[in-house]
């Protein structure tokens, strides 16, 4: 659903440092400076029904004219997803893809340590975020010791990524035994798969680039093959359950109601469906 990932960890590039540091020298993370009151955020729904379905999509149209708005909706309803499964409460957790750090917030609301990962400069200054907590990196090769994060999170950012399984592996590795990993993006065949060429990536990523840009008059910011690519709910699926070092705790459509997860069983209509795939992973 989102695009201010877009860009995020599409870059094989070598990072900026082999092992970035998580903590200060006082214990804390290098992302929450001493004292910091953060902001209480609540949500507009209640349950996990069609109201929150209704709102979350409704919400999503308004994300060219109020990022910050949609985003810090999308931050509450995730860590209210996580707990869950987990309570948050000093849990050191790396957002790869975050951006501007528009999550941020929402994670320190829940108690949690937050620093976040994010391979463009541009992003990371779009919401105008000056705190500490920022990382250049790219996804595919995470400058974080292995098993040095409690949990590890990434929203929308696999679909932009040229090697999601690589990617994949990265979350595993960063993330300690025991400690969870929350994985989301929106599938190909999905309405929304093509991003702001969508529907016409039925027709073809291709295809639908160029009916864009004749119609715009400039190349769409998710281009097809170069910052979006192709990944399948089944694909994932399969990848999760032939991994051996992980336990998977719950797969499910996101922004859907609980209820729609029996669609996940179904092949060929899952791929249109779920619209965006989040699985929750144990690592063992």
């Amino acid at each position: 659903m989102s695009d201010t990932a877009a860009s995020a960890a599409t870059s094989a590039e070598p990072t900026t440092a082999s092992a970035a540091p998580l903590t200060g020298p006082d214990g804390t993370p290098d992302g929450i400076p001493d004292g910091e009151v953060p902001l209480v955020r609540t949500l507009p729904y209640s349950g996990w029904g069609l109201a929150r379905s209704k709102t979350l999509f409704l919400a999503h149209r308004k994300e060219p004219v109020d990022p910050a708005g949609f985003y810090s909706l999308i931050a509450a309803d995730s860590v209210r997803q996580l707990m869950r499964y987990t309570s948050l409460t000093d849990q050191l957790v790396l957002d790869v893809g975050g951006g501007p750090g528009y999550f941020r917030s929402a994670f320190l609301d829940a108690g949690a340590r937050y620093v976040w990962v994010e391979p463009d400069v541009s992003e990371m200054e779009a919401g105008g975020i000056e705190v500490p907590g920022r990382v250049r990196g790219s996804a595919l090769d995470l400058p974080f010791l292995s098993g040095s994060v409690d949990l590890c999170y990434t929203s929308n950012v696999l679909e932009h990524v040229p090697d999601p399984w690589r990617m994949c592996s990265e979350l595993v590795r960063v993330t300690r035994p025991g400690g969870l990993i929350f994985l989301s993006y929106t599938n190909w065949l999905s309405p929304w798969g093509g991003h702001e060429t969508a529907p016409w990536h039925y027709l073809g990523g291709d295809r639908a680039a160029a009916r864009f840009e004749r119609r715009k008059g400039q190349a769409p910011k998710n281009i097809y093959g170069r910052t979006l690519f192709p990944v399948s709910v089944a694909d994932t699926l399969s990848w999760a359950r032939h991994r051996t070092d992980v336990e998977i705790l719950d797969a499910l459509p996101r922004y859907l109601p609980d209820w729609a997860k029996v669609i996940l069983k179904v092949p060929g209509a899952r791929e249109i469906v779920t619209w965006n795939l989040a699985m929750v992973l144990r690592k063992r």
